[in-house]
Order: structure tokens, then sequence, then C-alpha cells
């Protein structure tokens, strides 16, 4: 018996040092590009591999603040990301509760062609969205990306939140009902707040999937001042003969801060349950 468990224990510790090493390996392109942002150099190519700046400066993230248009990336990025949520979010959570709770004539289907939607690749439509929104005069504009976004992102939505709708015991809406409430006060006031966990995560996985977004955002976006932080960063490589990859990490590091302040405030959200003791025995 102490045989076996000195062999678990093994193989547990050699497993963990495999993770351990695996995490290493993958955080170095991001010390590299940590490092590049705050060098001098500006070639990726021109000097080995360093994961730390010989001479460090601020200098790339000046230049990035105060030469670029960032803030104007930024701006048409939060437009973008927020417009697209509020909009994703309000029919996902309204479908995805009635595809929970509802019995009706299609159902399945409907579930199913809504996964098959979001099977299709998105750039096999990219032409003709683009031909129909030439005709609509919405090239360049924050709504017509808005809705490409949303009409997405609202299956990913429905799928996750209906997950999380089938998981909330029938017998809390059952009480509210004997308690007099409609279905309308009964969502507002019992359904949305016990859900707010996969709200608030579904939300965020909205904003991140936008916030990074490439494809759509550079074919859809021709002007400088409609550019997302994803159409800055390309504009900043365009120039073949011209490439600074300092600037350029420097530019990648603050696109990544505001996803990764975010991500760590709903943390907490990952993993509770709010179900937990809402149903007494």
């Amino acid at each position: 018996m102490k045989k076996y468990r000195m062999k678990k224990t093994i193989g547990y510790i050699a497993l963990n040092i495999v993770f351990i090493l695996l995490c290493l390996a993958g955080l170095i392109p991001i010390l590299y590009a940590i490092s590049l942002a705050f060098s001098k150099s500006g070639s990726a190519l021109s000097s080995g591999l360093f994961l730390l700046p010989k001479n460090p400066t601020l200098e790339n993230f000046r230049k990035i603040l105060f030469e670029e248009p960032f803030f104007v990336w930024l701006k048409n990025s939060v437009i973008l990301s927020v417009g697209t949520m509020v909009i994703a979010m309000t029919v996902s959570v309204e479908a995805a509760y009635a595809f929970s709770r509802f019995r009706f004539r299609g159902r399945r289907s409907a579930l199913k062609m809504l996964l098959l939607l979001n099977a299709f690749p998105q750039i096999l439509s990219m032409f003709a969205i683009f031909r129909l929104y030439k005709i609509m005069h919405l090239l360049n504009l924050h709504l017509g990306l808005i809705l490409i976004y949303a009409g997405s992102m609202c299956i990913f939505g429905i799928w996750n939140m209906k997950g999380y709708f089938d998981t909330i015991p029938i017998e809390i809406e059952e009480a509210s009902k004997i308690d007099g409430a409609g279905n309308l006060k009964m969502l507002v006031k019992i359904i949305l707040p016990l859900a707010r966990p996969a709200i608030i995560v579904t939300s965020v996985m909205v904003i991140i999937f936008v916030w990074n977004e490439y494809l759509f955002a550079t074919t859809f976006m021709l002007q400088e001042n409609s550019y997302s932080l994803a159409g800055g960063l390309y504009q900043l490589q365009a120039d073949d003969y011209g490439r600074n990859w300092s600037i350029f990490s420097a530019a990648a590091i603050l696109v990544s801060v505001p996803v990764l302040i975010i991500f760590f405030c709903i943390q907490k959200y990952m993993v509770s349950g709010l179900t937990a003791g809402g149903v007494k025995g």
C-alpha cells in the first residue's frame, strides 16, 4: 500500500513539474514582448532572444500614446465592445431563458440551427456582407460592425446562458409564482440575480472577443478615424520597410491591460454557484 502511494505521489509531482515547465514555456513569448516594449531596439530579429532589456526606456509607450491616435482607437474599441455586449446580452438572456424553461414546437431544431450557424466560418460570408453594407452605406460605421458582432455573439450567449438557466431549480420559480409574482417580475427580481455570474462572465467574453477581433475590424473600417485597436495595431505594421517591433509590442501591451483588469475583476464569478442553498431541503 505504501509503495502504491509512493508511486502515486511521484507521478503527481512529475505531472506538476511538466505543467510548470509548459507554463514557463508559454510565458517566454509574453516576457520577450514586454522586454522588447521597453527596449530601444526597433527590430525583433536583429538581436538574440533576451527577456530583460539592456537599456530600459518608456519612449515606445510615449510614442504610442502621444504620437499615434491610440486614444481614438481605444474609443472606437470601447464603443464596439460595449455596444455589442448590450445588444447581444439583451437578446441572449431573454432567448436563453425561453429555450430553457418553455417547451415549444421547433425548440430543439432552433437550438441545433444556432449551433450550426456558429460553426459556419464567418470569413465565407464576409464578401456578401461587405457588398450588402456598401449598398446600405454601413461601411466605416460603428453600427454596421456592432450588428455583425452582435449577430455572431448572440449564438454564443444563448447557448452559454441556457446551460446556466438549466441549473437553476424550477422550485424557485414555482415558489415565486405561489407568492403572486408574474413572469416579468420573477425574471427581473429572482432569475437574473441568480444568473448574475453567468451574465457577467458571458458579457466579458463578448467584450474580449470584440476587443481582439481583427478580420472584420480591418475589412469594414476603412478610414483612419474609425480604426479599432486591432486595426490600429495593423496600421503600425502596414509599412513593410519601416516596421518597429518595439513600438508594436508597447501598443500590444497597452491593448492587453484593460482586458487583464476586467479578467481579474470577474475571477470570483467564474467559479461561484449562486443556486447553492436556493432551495431549502
